[in-house]
């Protein structure tokens, strides 16, 4: 650009204007004779000099002080001439640094101007482009409004009068060109006010339509009907009451068979247990003793036959006593519904052993203090309450008035190592025996003299009639330990 500026300059200069007719012809002259003047006076300096001088005065106009030569015709100078005035202005033509442009200029300034032709081109392209984004949108909304409006018109033919909008209805798209502000706004403004109208249709439609969808008030229902329905429920809720009742009775007769085939399976792992260790001799259901270590009230056993009504029993037992002298606690207990001491043997502190029936009491010269094994005999009969007390086979002592014409009630319940004081419970631990029990058991009438020393001496071994000392209805419980002994064999060891 800059090369392409010299040249116009340097054409510029090298051009000389000529100067006002006004000042050329002073006299008045008209611009025909000024021009033939101005031509002539050019022709004769260009004669007069020679080649170097007259590109000169081209450039720079007539020289010295002499006055343009006289035209034929013209009236002759007066006495007063005035001083010639020049023809052509004066101009200096002052070269510049850069040359006319080139040919390897010329291509940079055609490239350039490709390039910027290029620019315009995209530019061109991009607002296109933009043009057609914006009418696509101003078509799409076009296509939401008319979608609303005709909505809008549905739910306007559904209200009363009072609801609808009058006013006439204008297509906005038909004015203006699509990319117009104000075309624009124009569509917001509606797209608002459809808005508002489609709020207040929502906001008054649910009031019309509950009120057109009130439910018609029910019949009433007749009495009897309202009765046979309150009976009907209550004979379904009796029955699934009782059918919740016989579920929780199955449940409970269910966990208890499942205890005990635990138990019995128990009972069998241990003998095969004694079987593989190698034990030859034969164990019998009666070779098994109750341990139960330590003084407390959660220890005990518990068996499981129910005692009939008796007018006379026989009771025998091995005993261990662990005590330490501080009494030796309760080796049985035998209580029933109104009568939590119906049959006791209890020995509390440094008390002698007592025998409880009926909640009468009768001393017993007893005693199992040496922490040995000891065979106990007590009998008792209803008719005179005679009573008599053997131990290790030895008579030791007899009475009688013992809860006289008494009966022992049946159905209760025999707890071993603990004193009932409820019926199968409240057990206190300071009257809880602490030792072993074992072959436990229990006749309906008075055993002989002969047949208590024939037991205690292993000589003359008898099981109980009303209830024998067998695993299967013994079962301890709180920790209380069932194991395998043989009493008869177990003492000699001890």
């Amino acid at each position: 650009m800059l090369a392409f500026l010299g040249a116009v300059i340097c054409i510029i200069a090298s051009v000389p204007l000529a100067a006002s007719p006004a000042r050329a012809l002073p006299g008045g002259a008209d611009n025909a004779s000024a021009a033939s003047a101005s031509a002539a006076a050019a022709a004769a300096a260009a004669a007069a000099s020679p080649g170097p001088q007259r590109s000169l005065s081209a450039l720079h106009g007539a020289g010295g002080s002499a006055g343009p030569p006289a035209l034929p015709g013209a009236p002759a100078a007066s006495a007063h001439p005035l001083p010639p005035a020049p023809l052509f202005s004066r101009f200096l033509c002052t070269p510049l640094a850069a040359a006319c442009p080139s040919g390897t200029e010329q291509g940079d300034a055609a490239a350039g101007e490709r390039e910027e032709l290029l620019l315009l081109q995209s530019t061109a392209e991009q607002l296109r482009q933009t043009a057609l984004q914006q009418e696509a949108r101003i078509r799409a909304d076009q296509d939401t409004i008319r979608e609303l409006t005709g909505k809008l018109g549905r739910c306007e033919s559904g209200l009363p009068r009072g609801l609808q909008d009058a006013g006439p209805r204008r297509d906005a798209m038909a004015d203006g060109p699509w990319d117009s502000p104000a075309l624009i706004l124009e569509l917001e403004d509606a797209v608002r006010a459809l808005r508002d109208r489609l709020d207040r249709i929502e906001q008054e439609l649910p009031a019309r339509v509950n009120f057109s969808a009130a439910p018609a008030p029910a019949p009433a229902v007749p009495t009897a009907l309202h009765s046979k329905m309150d009976e009907l429920e209550g004979q379904l809720l009796a029955k699934v009451l009782t059918l919740e009742k016989e579920r929780m009775a199955l449940s409970h007769s269910s966990h208890w068979q499942r205890q005990e085939v635990e138990k019995e399976l128990d009972a069998l792992q241990d003998r095969v247990a004694e079987l593989e260790h190698g034990s030859s001799a034969y164990s019998p259901p009666d070779a098994f003793k109750i341990s139960i270590p330590i003084r407390n009230n959660y220890m005990y056993a518990r068996v499981r036959k129910a005692l009939p009504e008796l007018y006379a029993f026989t009771v025998c037992m091995w005993l261990r006593s662990r005590s330490g002298g501080n009494g030796q606690g309760t080796p049985f207990s035998y209580s029933v519904p109104g009568q939590a001491n119906e049959i006791v043997l209890l020995e509390a502190g440094h008390d002698p052993m007592e025998l409880l029936i009926n909640d009468k009491v009768a001393q017993l010269p007893l005693s199992l203090k040496d922490n040995g094994w000891h065979h106990i005999c007590i009998s008792w009969t209803t008719r005179d309450g005679l009573w008599s007390a053997y131990q290790d086979g030895e008579l030791q002592g007899s009475g009688e008035n013992l809860a006289a014409w008494h009966p022992i009630k049946p159905h209760g319940i025999l707890i071993l190592g603990q004193e009932q004081d409820a019926l199968g419970g409240r057990f206190d631990a300071t009257q809880a025996f602490v030792g072993d029990i074992a072959q436990f058991n229990l006749w309906d009438h008075a055993l002989t003299p002969a047949q208590v020393l024939g037991i205690a001496n292993c000589t003359g071994p008898l099981l109980g009639n009303v209830l024998p000392w067998e695993d299967k209805l013994v079962e301890a419980f709180g920790g209380a330990k069932k194991a395998t002994f043989d009493v008869c064999k177990g003492r000699a060891k001890a």
